[in-house]
C-alpha cells in the first residue's frame, strides 16, 4: 500500500482503521462522521457523504473473530448508496464477501482494494440521511467547541 509507514507496527484496532478510513475518505472530498445511529438502532462505524451527495457506509472489521461474531452488515445497505468493509493489512480478504467494497487501512491512511457498487437511495431517504449527517455532525461540533451544551 502506498501511503503507509514502512516500519512493523503493533496490531491495529478498530479506531486505527476507522482513522486511516477517515483519511482516505477526507482525501476525495468526503465529510465524514464515526458512530452514525440509523433509525433502525443500528450504529455505522463510518458513514460519509460525497461531494454528490452520495452516502458511503463503511463497517470497521479489526479482526477475523470481529467479522464471523457480527453479521448484521446487510442492514446497513438499506441506508447507503455504496458500502465498504475496512480492515487493516493482513486481514484475510477470502473470508469477506464478494460483494462489498474494500478497503485496507492503518492509522496513516487507506486504500481502496475493490470498489463498491452502487445502489442509488429513494429521494426521500437520501434527504433523512443528509439531513441526519448535518445535525449530527453540527452537534458534536457544537459540543466540542463548548462542553458544557447540553
Amino acid at each position: 500500500m502506498s501511503n503507509f509507514a514502512a516500519t512493523a507496527s503493533p496490531p491495529l484496532v478498530a479506531g486505527d482503521i476507522v482513522r486511516g478510513t477517515c483519511r482516505l475518505l477526507t482525501a476525495y472530498g468526503y465529510g465524514t462522521l464515526t458512530e452514525v445511529t440509523l433509525r433502525t438502532g443500528r450504529r455505522v462505524d463510518v458513514m460519509a457523504l460525497a461531494p454528490d451527495g452520495g452516502i458511503t457506509v463503511v463497517e470497521v472489521k479489526s479482526s477475523v473473530q470481529d467479522f464471523r461474531s457480527d453479521r448484521k452488515w446487510r442492514d446497513y445497505l438499506e441506508f447507503c448508496d455504496r458500502f465498504f468493509f475496512a480492515v487493516g493489512e493482513g486481514f484475510p480478504h477470502e473470508i469477506l464477501p464478494d460483494e462489498p467494497g474494500l478497503i485496507v487501512a492503518d492509522r496513516f491512511g487507506a486504500d481502496i482494494l475493490r470498489d463498491a457498487p452502487e445502489t442509488r437511495l429513494a429521494p426521500a431517504r437520501r434527504k433523512a440521511l443528509t439531513l441526519k449527517f448535518a445535525l449530527l455532525g453540527s452537534q458534536r461540533l457544537t459540543r466540542a467547541l463548548d462542553p458544557q451544551v447540553i
